[in-house]
């Protein structure tokens, strides 16, 4: 089937969600381990250590470790790749991109007067993308349950007039006043509707409220593709001091901004006896941009020479999100007075959603390190994050109730552990670390716990530091198609490598 071209007609549906689900609020409040190279190599575990730039995005207090002005600046190479099963159907994809994962900089005043506690002051700014969203896979196999189930689900209980055309209305002019009028279920049933796949009991009954799906049988070849790019990242603006000789203090002011695009395509096909539709294309495009906002107050304390322990405290995230959506459909109708036809629906319009928040939860990190003088260290964080607590805003919208009430139930308490080293030897550091991320969902299955390990050499040139770094994580979690009525999960296993290289240099 060939897919018509979209000729974009801007509308602007007021106050209706655009179906946002728990994975949505994930994607916006989870990260990776990124930054310099020498920050990756730990595993981040760097909380009540201090002195790198990245350092900083774990525990503020960082930047006043520093004993001069420095700058740093990473360039990174990112790879994705998927297994995926669907009913024993298996498929591989990888993707890479390359993007400066950081940049920044901070300043040390130094105080001159000596009798006065305050030993020095720090002035740091960092940027870091904590999250890259380039990703691509594709799922195939023959399933149990049709796409008609999706429309079916989206389309019961809705009245036919809501879902309907007015006579002389174009197919986008339809779509477009169902989308401000109705909202997005609606603008599902529509397309249901008009490519033949829903069939109300009462066709002539514009206040009818039950339909059927015209595809039957339970043998469905099926092929999904996913596509994604964009990132998560921040700017911190950072303030740190010195008090006394062993004690550090520091708070981040975050600037968070968002860029996610997503297009994916679904494609049924059946040979079921009585099926009046045999073939269905979904196409659906997704692009989401935001900002927002956030804090971090930490402090690192040298216990002894050797003994230092880090806390920090990560607020909410809030950030303001705005969406908007494309659709086309196209089905193969089997008809016995016809012959066979293919009905496409392509509504030509860009839904612009009315902008919503998303509140991710706030995160406490305790860190210990043991330094072996100038020869390495040793480095342990602690991290726990409730993901139960994300809420999609305002509360006033009944999806977004629903949602919240079901991360509520659905998403738990989650601990991050991580352990970094390093050994120098002459102007070589050798590094290494690893790392787990418990899963966010109380069934643990869901999304399953995340492992990782990381490599790295450094070498310092006297002002200038030249590191590299490799990292590598693994991940399984279950992924559906749509949010209802086909809900059949795809058990994804994703692999991500990053190789980063940083220059560092002190000013």
């Amino acid at each position: 089937m060939k897919k018509i071209t979209i000729l974009i007609m801007g509308i602007l549906s007021i106050s209706v969600s655009n179906a946002q689900s728990i994975s949505d609020a994930l994607r916006y409040s989870s990260g990776e381990i990124t930054g310099t190279a020498r920050f990756q190599s730990m595993s981040g575990a760097f909380g009540a250590l201090g002195g790198d730039l990245s350092a900083i995005s774990i525990n503020p207090a960082s930047s006043a470790v520093f004993t001069t002005s420095y700058a740093s600046f990473s360039l990174g190479t990112e790879n994705n790749s998927n297994s995926t099963n669907y009913f024993n159907g298996t498929d591989n994809s990888s993707n890479t991109s390359l993007n400066l994962n950081q940049g920044g900089g901070v300043f040390i005043f130094k105080n001159s007067n000596t009798d006065s506690p305050w030993k020095k002051f720090s002035l740091a700014m960092e940027y870091d993308i904590t999250k890259n969203y380039d990703n691509d896979w594709r799922a195939n196999g023959t399933g149990n349950t049709s796409i008609g189930q999706y429309f079916l689900a989206n389309a019961q209980g809705l009245r036919l007039d809501e879902i309907s055309q007015f006579q002389d209305e174009t197919i986008s002019e339809a779509y477009s006043e169902i989308g401000i009028a109705y909202g997005y279920s609606n603008q599902q049933a529509f397309l249901g509707y008009y490519s033949s796949i829903l069939i109300p009991d009462n066709d002539d009954n514009d206040g009818n409220t039950l339909y059927t799906s015209s595809i039957l049988g339970n043998s469905f070849k099926q092929d999904y593709t996913y596509s994604a790019t964009g990132y998560n990242g921040k700017i911190s603006f950072n303030l740190g001091t010195q008090y006394g000789e062993n004690t550090y203090f520091g708070l981040n002011l975050n600037s968070h901004f968002l860029n996610y695009e997503r297009y994916t395509s679904f494609y049924e096909t059946n040979n079921n006896t009585g099926s009046l539709v045999k073939e269905v294309l979904f196409d659906n495009t997704l692009s989401t941009n935001g900002s927002g906002f956030s804090f971090q107050l930490g402090g690192i304390f040298k216990l002894t020479n050797e003994l230092r322990a880090g806390i920090t405290y990560e607020s909410p995230t809030w950030m303001t999100l705005e969406d908007e959506t494309t659709q086309y459909i196209e089905t193969l109708v089997s008809d016995d007075t016809n012959g066979d036809f293919y009905q496409p629906v392509n509504p030509n319009v860009l839904n612009i959603f009315e902008s919503y928040r998303i509140q991710t939860p706030s995160k406490i990190t305790g860190s210990l390190a043991y330094v072996f003088g100038t020869q390495g260290l040793i480095s342990l964080d602690y991290s726990r994050k409730d993901y139960s607590k994300t809420k999609f805003k305002p509360t006033s919208d009944p999806s977004f109730n629903a949602q919240n009430a079901l991360m509520e139930n659905m998403l738990t308490a989650a601990s991050t552990f991580k352990i970094g080293a390093e050994y120098k030897v002459k102007q070589f550091s050798f590094r290494g670390g690893y790392r787990i991320e418990e899963s966010p969902y109380a069934n643990g299955t869901t999304v399953g716990d995340l492992t990782g390990y990381s490599l790295g050499l450094g070498y310092n040139f006297g002002n200038t530091n030249l590191d590299l770094a490799f990292n590598q994580s693994r991940q399984d979690r279950d992924e559906q198609f749509f949010n209802t009525g086909l809900t059949n999960p795809v058990i994804l296993d994703t692999k991500i490598s990053n190789v980063t290289l940083t220059l560092g240099f002190r000013l």
